[in-house]
């Protein structure tokens, strides 16, 4: 892998490192921010901290027990000083500084050397003095983990026991527990990890089998009443506000609810949309041959990877108001296919 040694170099010579991820983080943001700061802090015996813009979600806080993680939200001046006083940064599961929001003035302003790992499409990678941005893998984890091992010459068992566990578990939620964007890599990391003793049915029961009777109703309900399946093979389903607190859910429990109607043959692509301060985030899931990544960029101001994608909805920007979601879908959906065909 190049670069490898230059990572080495700019490793060793750092003395205070600060490991960021995206804003709302993901099973792969918080397992590779957590992996890295492993990695650093344990095997290098580096000053590191990760850092996340807004909370992590309970559902994933298990990734980063006994692990010191600054939360932008709530300790905004903290996070900004931390950044100040860094000499690397390491930018993870993101391509663009802008999807760590809030923080994005002081990493572009900071005088820091900058890596980024990651492995989305168009990185923009004009603030990184080294980048290490590969899309085909399967999650920045699965990137991230052959750049360890690369660094350690091969050995992965010279990596902390939570630095591997983290990555099985970013890895497995990307991969939605090897549901798609599986490669050969991705099962040979796998297999190494296994071997090397990472307890995946630890991992598992933390993350598909600990759930709150609030989330497992939710999931239910929305999938029994708020489900729109259309005759193209499209379904969709919006979450306002207001369902969001009657069904008591907290931060980050919408997790995974986009995937559910995949299991249905005749759904080919789920859009789900989640009210959020003023907008809907999207999230978007397909079947291969439908591109969730065309449709993201082409409607909803996002990216991301051919079946796993997503974005924002904003109004008055692009439909009048709140209740103008559906018939916007249907209607971009439809027009979409068509383009789809006849390309």
């Amino acid at each position: 892998m190049e670069n490898i040694s230059l990572l080495n170099h700019i490793l060793s010579s750092a003395d205070k490192l600060s490991v960021v991820v995206h804003t709302h983080p993901d099973g792969d943001a918080v397992g590779s921010g957590s992996a890295m700061v492993s990695y650093l802090s344990e095997r290098l015996g580096k000053d590191a901290r990760l850092i996340v813009p807004d909370a992590i979600p309970d559902n994933l806080s298990f990734i980063t027990e006994g692990m010191s993680v600054l939360d932008a939200g709530a300790a905004p001046e903290e996070a900004l000083e931390r950044i100040a006083a860094s000499d690397l940064i390491v930018v993870l599961d993101l391509n663009d500084l802008k999807r760590t929001e809030q923080l994005c003035p002081a990493l572009e302003s900071s005088k820091a050397v900058k890596v980024l790992i990651d492995h989305h499409l168009r990185p923009v990678l004009e603030p990184f003095a080294l980048a290490f941005s590969e899309p085909s893998r399967s999650s920045t984890c699965e990137l991230l983990y052959f750049i360890l091992k690369e660094l350690e010459q091969g050995n992965i068992g010279a990596l902390p026991t939570k630095c591997l566990a983290s990555l099985m578990t970013g890895m497995t939620t990307d991969t939605n527990n090897f549901n798609n964007s599986v490669g050969p890599d991705t099962l040979k990391m796998a297999g190494e990890l296994l071997q090397a003793g990472v307890d995946r049915d630890l991992i598992i029961d933390k993350l598909y089998h600990s759930d709150r009777e609030e989330r497992v109703m939710a999931f239910a309900d929305m999938m029994s009443r708020h489900l729109t399946i259309l005759p193209c093979g499209v379904s969709y389903m919006i979450m306002t506000e207001e369902m969001q607190r009657s069904y008591g859910l907290e931060p980050g429990e919408t997790e995974g609810l986009v995937n559910q109607p995949l299991n249905m043959a005749k759904v080919r692509m789920n859009i789900f949309l989640r009210e959020e301060n003023g907008l809907f985030r999207v999230s978007i899931r397909s079947k291969r041959g439908l591109s969730a990544r065309n449709l993201a960029d082409a409607a909803f101001h996002g990216g991301g990877h051919e079946c796993a994608a997503g974005g924002k909805l904003r109004w008055p920007e692009d439909i009048p108001d709140r209740d103008s979601a559906a018939a916007y879908i249907e209607e971009i959906t439809a027009r979409f296919l068509r383009n789809e065909t006849t390309n």
